[in-house]
Order: structure tokens, then sequence, then C-alpha cells
């Protein structure tokens, strides 16, 4: 198998890099906002670069035209995917939430209006969605869900509780799962909606993540009254829906770029630092450990391959995306316990400090590595789909 990229393809992998490196602000650069760190004015610069990438077609690059795509090949997405992630660009989990899980499955399952109006404002960077999906008593068994959406005249009356939901203080919609039969087994009486974050009776509250930053929220439901044409899709089918949804959340093509640019930062680091009068570099328990994760990190890489491979054929990944997921969290958490092994007592200082090293990212990386292996769904929920639905094992004996 040839795994190279066509003359085109790398002619476009030269065209992303030189456009970012006019185009990532140095101000960007200054604050460094990593993966739930965002702040005001981080948000406002991530946002203010989306709307140029979506000027270029590349902030929902795959989407049909006729909803602000380009229709991009999926093999070319993967390449833009790789060099934002590695160069770090403004591009936040937000995009992800909105761009590549929340708008492929209304375009899955949403009516025409639906699409030209909630995926078109998301191409154009002009919407973004957060997820209400978990709640206090339903996380890995999520379809425990007890949120209600009571159907009413001409809409639906929405009451419950959703926790963890990302950038839900910025958002403009929630993706939400909602009860809509509770007399049936929990697996069929679903429904998702699509809900305007500013319908009366929606409550945000803020919760403050590991880092010490504003990212996670808690949103209360009260008597919140939203149109029937909120509904995506089929009423109560909605767990099909959400599942599709979490395949494409799992779906990280990008990743094993934005890894080995860590990779790379601490290999560097040991080939100019010494301890005890010798290099780091030199260390053999250092070297051992750093191309053990170079290596892993490659068969994350051809994780994501396989990924857009599939995409390109127009083949859903379901097992193969939480296969990645599973093993790109356990990798993270890894390479972050590498990074502060390597960085010795340095890694433990934060970016205020004159002595941190690589302004602290690997200490950050070390603390978010935390959620990695929970957000859509917990590294044994993963275990288990990687299972039934890709080694075909029984539920039970």
């Amino acid at each position: 198998m040839d795994f190279a990229f066509t003359p085109e393809e790398e002619a476009f992998r030269q065209e992303v890099r030189q456009w970012l490196k006019k185009e990532i602000p140095p101000r960007w650069i200054e604050l460094d906002a990593g993966l739930w760190e965002e702040t005001e004015e981080s948000w406002a610069l991530s946002r203010e670069f989306q709307r140029k990438l979506s000027q270029k077609g590349w902030l929902a690059p795959a989407y049909p035209k006729e909803y602000g795509g380009s229709e991009m090949s999926h093999m070319r997405r993967l390449i833009l995917s790789e060099e934002l992630n590695y160069n770090r660009a403004p591009v936040s989990i937000e995009v992800e939430i909105s761009v590549n899980w929340v708008g492929p499955a209304i375009m899955l399952f949403g009516t025409e209006e639906q699409k030209k109006k909630y995926v078109t404002e998301v191409a154009k960077g002009e919407s973004i969605f957060c997820l209400g999906y978990s709640e206090p008593n339903a996380g890995s068994d999520l379809a425990s869900l007890q949120t209600r959406a009571v159907e009413d005249g001409d809409g639906y009356v929405i009451n419950g509780q959703k926790s963890w939901c990302s950038y839900a203080h910025y958002a403009n919609y929630c993706w939400l799962g909602a009860r809509t039969d509770p007399d049936v087994p929990k697996h069929k009486g679903i429904s998702m909606f699509i809900v305007d974050m500013k319908t009366p009776g929606i409550t945000v509250r803020p919760l403050i993540n590991i880092l010490d930053c504003h990212s996670f929220n808690e949103v209360f439901f009260d008597d919140v009254r939203i149109p029937k044409e909120s509904l995506v899709g089929e009423k109560n089918n909605g767990w099909y829906q959400l599942v599709m949804a979490l395949d494409f959340e799992r779906s990280l093509i990008g990743t094993a770029a934005a890894n080995q640019r860590f990779i790379e930062e601490l290999l560097q680091h040991a080939k100019e630092a010494d301890r005890g009068g010798a290099r780091l570099a030199d260390d053999p328990l250092i070297k051992d450990e750093l191309a053990e994760i170079a290596v892993e990190n490659e068969v994350l890489r051809m994780m994501c391959y396989r990924i857009a491979w599939m995409y390109s054929k127009n083949l859903h990944p379901s097992y193969e995306s939480s296969m990645s997921l599973l093993f790109c969290s356990e990798l993270l958490r890894r390479l972050a316990n590498v990074g502060m092994r390597v960085l010795g007592p340095y890694g433990q200082l934060d970016m205020d400090s004159k002595w941190a090293v690589l302004n602290a990212r690997i200490m950050r990386a070390y603390l978010s590595a935390l959620s990695i292996g929970v957000g859509g769904g917990s590294n044994e929920i993963q275990r288990n789909i990687v299972a039934m639905r890709g080694l075909g094992l029984p539920r039970q004996q």
C-alpha cells in the first residue's frame, strides 16, 4: 500500500502552511490557549480566525457547497486538519463540536430547512453548538438521561439538567438529547432537538476546570418552550442519531499531528538540556521513552488515516472511531507523563514562572489529559464498543 500523498495534495499542504504563517495572530501565540483554556480574549481571536477560515472555504471544507462548504476531498481535509493541529491554529473544541460532530448529524437527519439554516450558519462561522448529552445521573449510561421534552400544542416543553456542556456560555444553539417517551425501553424514548440558547428558561452555570478556566457548564431547562420544528429526525429515534453523532465526535483525524509537535519539542529540549552534567538525550531511559511515544503516535496517525479513507469511500467509522479515541486518549496521558519525567521539577511550573519550560505546555497537557479519557464516552465504554461492534463479542454469556 502506498501511503504517500499525491503531488497535488502536497502542494495543498504547502499552501495551508504558508497561509497559517500569515494568518495566525501573534497574540494567539503569546496567549498559547490550549485545550480547555480559552479566555474572553482568546475566544475573540479564535472566532475571528474561524471567520477567515470560512472565507477560504476551510472551516467546514467537506460540506456540500449549497451549505457553505467547498466539497473538499476527505484526504485534503485530513491534510488541513493536520496542519491546523500541528501549527496550533486558533481552532478549538467548539469548532469540532459544531463543524465535525453536530453539522454532519444534521445533514444526515435534519430537514432541508434545518440544513440550510444551521449547517450553513456553522460553515460560515456564524453559529456554534454546545452538546446537551450528559446529566448528573447519566454519563457513561447515557441512555438513562431524564431531561424531558413533552409535546404541548405546537411545540415541546423541556425540563431537566445537563452537565459538562463545553462552551455553552458562548453557544448559539444546543444539540439536545431529551426523553420524549418515558414508558418504553430507555433507548427507544429519546429524541434530538436544536434549542436556541437564548430561549427563556435556560440557565447556564459555570463549572471551572482543573486548569482554573471556564470551559464546562451545567445547563438547566425550566419550562423551556421550543417549536416543533426544533425536533431533528424522527421522534423517539434520537438514540440512533445521538450515537451517530458520537461516532463523528470520536473521529479525531488531526490529533496525531498535534502530538507530533509535542514530541518534537520534548526531543529538542532533551538535546539541549543536561541533568547531572550529561545531556538528557543521552539518557537511555529518556531515549527509550521518547522513541516508544513516537512509534505509538505513528500508530495513531495510521488510525486517523484509516478513518479519513473510510469517509472518502462513504463508509461510516463506528468501532474504528472508538479505537482511535481510546488509543489517542491513553497516548495523550502517556505523552504527558513522559513529558513530566523529561522536564523533571521544571515540568510543575506554570506559564507565569520565568523557569517554566516550553511555556508550561506539558504541565497543562498533563492536567487536561485527565478529562480526555472521559469526554465522548469513557475509555471503558470505547472498549465495549470495540468488543461488540468490532469483534462481535456477546454482551453477556
